[in-house]
């Protein structure tokens, strides 16, 4: 059983077919990269995986489980993360309150209320999830004085320190400079140690450089999946996609 799979999974709005029968599968340790033309349901797909959107039909599967009828905030607490597309974060609040609302909501996740929250673990969790994205220099730093680039990364903190199992990241280098951009592709590398990625992105030398296999998705239908070189080759994704 795949760690991630849907069967004939289906969003419409209206007369609109976003999604239309995807079956998708997704292992565990991989770092996959759904692209596709604007409107070819990527976003769709990703926010029906993470409970964002109901499905009009089909199923969603995860580490064992069958997902799809579960609130988002259930999902979290199973190890789905996303990461919006929009930074999302606190912007009155320093960087260290962005974290550990992030990491005390991991913490009381399915738990009482009055369940105590062990500070000193909360403390360490925002600490390494800051030290890993490198901003734990700014710690004290309000979230709306950082850049932009510093912003999106410390939205990835904050989905770090829900301990994700499947982090979807949606186009994450949006706005990012070049030096910004490798060293986002740096930590992607070192998250996926720990964590399945899920990434869908616009910048294709991004994609080709973090991608295991690709997702190319047209018309909210699956058009071709395989290795980078395989996507790159296929003269169906050329023609809808790549624009050779």
């Amino acid at each position: 059983m795949s760690f991630l799979a849907t069967q004939a999974l289906t969003r419409r709005f209206g007369g609109l077919t976003a999604v239309d029968q995807v079956d998708f599968r997704l292992e565990p340790g991989e770092i996959r990269a759904v692209i596709g033309p604007n409107g070819a349901g990527k976003t769709t797909l990703v926010s029906m995986i993470c409970g964002r959107v109901a499905p009009s039909a089909g199923r969603i599967q995860f580490d064992g489980a069958d997902i799809t009828a579960l609130p988002p905030w259930q999902r979290v607490a199973r190890g789905i993360v996303y990461t919006f597309q929009i930074t999302s974060v606190f912007r009155n609040l320093s960087c260290f309150d962005n974290v550990a609302l992030a990491a005390q909501r991991a913490v009381t996740l399915g738990k009482a209320p009055w369940h105590p929250v062990d500070q000193h673990a909360l403390t360490s969790t925002v600490a390494q999830a800051l030290e890993r994205v490198e901003l734990h220099e700014r710690s004290d730093t309000p979230a709306s004085a950082l850049p932009y680039g510093h912003q999106r990364l410390l939205e990835v903190a904050m989905s770090l320190a829900l301990k994700p199992k499947l982090l979807v990241l949606d186009e994450p280098t949006q706005g990012l400079s070049e030096a910004e951009i490798a060293n986002f592709c740096k930590l992607v590398r070192e998250i996926a140690a720990d964590a399945t990625i899920l990434l869908i992105e616009h910048n294709m030398d991004v994609v080709m450089e973090l991608a295991q296999r690709i997702t190319v998705m047209n018309n909210g239908a699956i058009l071709a999946e395989g290795t980078p070189a395989e996507i790159t080759a296929s003269p169906a994704v050329q023609q809808a996609y790549l624009g050779a």
